[in-house]
Parts: C-alpha cells; structure tokens; sequence
C-alpha cells in the first residue's frame, strides 16, 4: 500500500488542473446561492471524471500511446479527417487555454488579495505569479512539477477543509445534498457547470502523458488506477468542501457573491481572520496549480500532434507551454478579457469534450490497443453515460457561447 503512496502523480496533477478558480468560483456559487442541495453535482461529477480519466491513463500506460498520438494512429488512413482532428484539438487546447490562463493567474492573485487587501497592485501580483508559474514549469523538470502540483493539491484539501471546520457545516444537510438528487428552480446553470468544471478536455491529454511518463508497461496498471481514483476523488472533496463552506457561511445571507475571493473576505467579521487566510491560501494554490497545468497539458498535447519530444525540459515543449503562460500573464496584467478569443475556445472545447470522450470509449473497448486490459461491461455502461453527459455538456457549451442559452 504504502507503496501505491509513492505512485501519487499524474492524477494529482489532473486533480490539481480542474481545481481552478473555476471550479472554486462555480462551488461558491452553487453554495451561496443552494446550500447543500447541489452537492449531489459535485459527487455526480467526480465519478465521472475517475471514469474518463482512467481510461485515459489506461490508455497511456498500456498502449504506451498519449491521447494526441492515439488520435492520429486512429485516423492514419485518412489525412484529411486526421488533420482536422489536429486542428480542433489544437484550437480548443492551445487558444482555449491561452484565453483561459489568464483567468487561473487572476485567480491566485485574489487569494493573495483576499489575505492583504491593497497591498501589492493587481497587475504587478498576477507578473510575480506568472513568473512563479514559469519558473516551475520552464526550469523544475517533470518530477519538480509533479510534486509542486502535488503538494498544491494538499494545500487546497487542508486549507478548505480546515476553513469548513471553523465554520461549522450542517452534516446531516450536506449528506442528504450529496445523495438525494435535486435541482432546485433556477438551478441548472450551476449543476451543468459544476458537472462542467470537473469534466475537462485538456485533462484527459494530461492524464494520458503523464501516466504513460510514469509507467512503463501494463505492470504499472494497478498504481495507475490506483493513483487516477484517490487522486481525482481528493479533488472531488476539495470541491465539495468549498460548496459546504459557502453553504455554511453564505446561504440565505444575501451577500453579494461574485467569486471565492468574495467569500473569502466576508468570512472575517463572523469567523476570524483564520478562516478568511484558509480560504485565501486554497484559492491562491487552486490559481497557481491551474496556471501550471494549463499550458502542461497544452505541450503534451502539441508533443503529441507534431512530433517533438514529450518533455518539459525539451525546447519546443517550452516554447509551447511558455506561450500559453505569457499570453495568460499578459490578459491578467492588463485586465483584459479577450471576448472573441473565448468565445472560440468555449465552441471549439465544447466540440471536442464528446468527440474525446467518443473516442476514448472506443480506445476503451479496442483489444488491439489494450489486450486484455480493454473495458468489460460495467465499464462500458459507465462509460456510455459518462459519454452522453460530455454530449450534453458539450452541446450546452456550444450553444452559450453562441448566445442561444
């Protein structure tokens, strides 16, 4: 067991990424604004994702392929279908995080904030990040990372959860939230994106790296699934505990709640200082952790599409991920929010969540690829539903950023 310990990696790394501020913000909300009742998403969510992201880490390890090469072996008869599927992954990847890492760096620049109001400016904090971010990425190596993410991840899950303590949650109500299904009137925004937050396209390219990074062979299988389910699970806690915290502290306030940044600061007046720097600190490390993996995954991704060596210490993977950091630095520093540009990467993710998921499900079941380690039946039913649930989230992404819901 202790041993399976030690394999902790590439799914804390995945763990790490879709604990943003996203992820944190929308948990706020769903609290704030629902209590308890949509903790029920949060655990829906979870489940899901450990099914996905095995797959892919599945796919990794055994095949020895990551996701972006298994895509293009797939369709190697086909050159016009094969490139536009290196299109629309490089699209929803490269334009979608680059849009987005400016929104994980003004993230961990509102934990700092929520902890010392005013005093560094904003534009000058989210540059001292970035160039945090970087040096982690550009100049730790692999392992550097990996342990960075890793311990990013116990930081959330002992910040948030020892905020929530300090408060106090309802139990009884967070149980009955977590496994009796509800969605209350005006409530399907936030369950679609709670659902949406955890489920992300770029993961499953991450995942699928890293694992097959970490593992040589089907012999590494068991800590790999090992690793894929408590690691996500954690981060399926970590977001529960912020939604509880929210719930404890905020609903039926009528406080004016925009972010956790928000939450973090009202918690001061009823609940110490203590948990005003708790909340901070798990939202300055969600920030950091997703301004480190975005452009991660990104590379892995490129490595894979075009060829050049999967490593972070390698020049192209840095020129890669580097330029997802810089763009994002520079949309925090200057305040900026790139309407058209994510508009783009919202349709073009939105259309590759179900195609990936597609695919994995048919990786899943190809005995070619996995041997005897392909998907038996229950495995195919979970991922079927998994499947239509990327469908669904999909499409929903699609048709917002499009402005028809």
């Amino acid at each position: 067991m202790l041993r399976r310990f030690r394999a902790i990696g590439p799914g804390a790394l995945t763990a790490a990424a879709f604990i943003g501020p996203g992820t944190v913000t929308t948990a706020t909300l769903a609290g704030a604004g629902y209590g308890y009742a949509l903790a029920w998403a949060l655990v829906f969510a979870t489940i899901a994702a450990i099914i996905l992201q095995e797959t892919a880490a599945r796919l990794g390890v055994v095949s020895r392929f990551g996701l972006g090469e298994a895509v293009m072996q797939r369709f190697e008869e086909s050159p016009l279908v094969r490139w536009c599927a290196a299109a629309l992954i490089i699209a929803a990847l490269f334009v979608g995080n680059a849009a987005y890492e400016g929104g994980n760096i003004a993230g961990a620049a509102l934990g700092v904030e929520a902890a010392a109001p005013g005093a560094v400016p904003r534009a000058v904090l989210a540059g001292l990040l970035a160039l945090i971010a970087a040096a982690i990425l550009l100049f730790g190596g692999y392992r550097v990372i990996e342990k960075t993410l890793i311990g990013a991840v116990l930081i959330m899950t002992v910040s948030f959860a020892a905020a929530l303590f300090t408060i106090g949650p309802d139990w009884g109500a967070l149980a009955r939230g977590a496994f009796a299904p509800a969605i209350p009137a005006g409530a399907l925004p936030i369950v679609l994106g709670l659902i949406g937050t955890t489920i992300v396209p770029y993961n499953l390219f991450l995942h699928a790296a890293a694992a097959r990074k970490r593992w040589k062979g089907a012999e590494g299988l068991a800590e790999a699934r090992f690793d894929a389910r408590l690691s996500i699970g954690m981060g399926g806690v970590v977001s529960i505990l912020v939604l509880s915290t929210a719930a404890a502290s905020l609903f039926g306030s009528g406080l004016d709640i925009s972010n956790a940044g928000d939450m973090a600061r009202q918690l001061e007046p009823a609940f110490g200082a203590s948990a005003t720097y708790l909340m901070a600190l798990g939202l300055f490390a969600a920030g950091l952790s997703s301004a480190i993996t975005a452009p991660l995954a990104t590379g892995f991704a490129a490595a894979e599409l075009f060829g050049f060596e999967s490593d972070p210490s390698a020049t192209k993977f840095r020129m890669v991920a580097g330029a997802v950091l810089l763009i994002g630095a520079i949309v925090a520093m200057t305040g900026a929010r790139p309407v058209e540009v994510i508009l783009f990467a919202q349709i073009a993710n939105g259309i590759l969540l179900p195609v990936i998921a597609v695919f994995l499900l048919y990786a899943a079941n190809n005995r070619k690829l996995l041997g005897e380690h392909a998907n038996g039946l229950l495995a195919n039913i979970g991922g079927v539903v998994v499947t239509l649930v990327a469908a669904a989230l999909g499409a929903r992404g699609v048709l917002r950023a499009l402005g028809v819901m």
